[in-house]
């Protein structure tokens, strides 16, 4: 194959390649197309429902069992655990808490945190198929109960007991 005809093919590729993307480009679908981003979740995630179980006076062992592993215990302040949170996702915002546990001693003297989210609330926000979920009716109509067919009705019928029949002596002596 000659140079030039292998440059006209090239060419015969690149052209239509071209006017294709300038057409996207002009409806603004190119600035729609990012590259994949992975989401990017940092620190513990502390809910209501947790915070609600914490008490003064608890110890620290106990505050670690409910709370987890603090992701920071400055030696400068011992008195002081930290549980940051943080969640970056591609198209949304950057979600941050920060919950923040004093201790006086080996116990808990309080604990500062903002208006935490419950459980089922934290993963209602952060799950990627909420939007595209609707709710479902999760009971059925009366309507719906009359259609259904009636279960048969099995007769009580005693039965013999199964199994092999044995004699046994009297207990007390004759």
């Amino acid at each position: 194959m000659s140079s030039n005809s292998r440059r006209l093919a090239l060419l015969g590729l690149v052209v239509p390649f071209v006017t294709v993307m300038g057409g996207c480009a002009s409806a603004g679908l190119l600035e729609r197309l990012t590259p994949y981003r992975i989401d990017i979740v940092q620190g513990n995630v502390v809910t209501s429902e947790q915070l609600a179980q914490l008490r003064p006076g608890m110890t620290r062992a106990q505050v670690r069992d409910l709370l987890g592993s603090p992701m920071v215990t400055d030696p400068f302040h011992a008195s002081r655990w930290d549980y940051p949170f943080s969640i970056r996702r591609q198209g949304t915002e950057i979600r941050q808490r920060s919950v923040v546990v004093w201790f006086e001693g080996d116990t808990m003297k309080s604990v500062q945190a903002p208006d935490l989210p419950t459980e089922r609330e934290f993963v209602a926000g952060i799950s990627p198929l909420r939007s595209r979920l609707e709710p479902r009716e999760l009971s059925l109509s009366d309507e719906q109960l009359r259609a259904l067919p009636k279960p048969a009705r099995k007769e009580a019928v005693a039965e013999e007991p199964m199994g092999p029949v044995r004699s046994y002596p009297p207990l007390e002596g004759s």
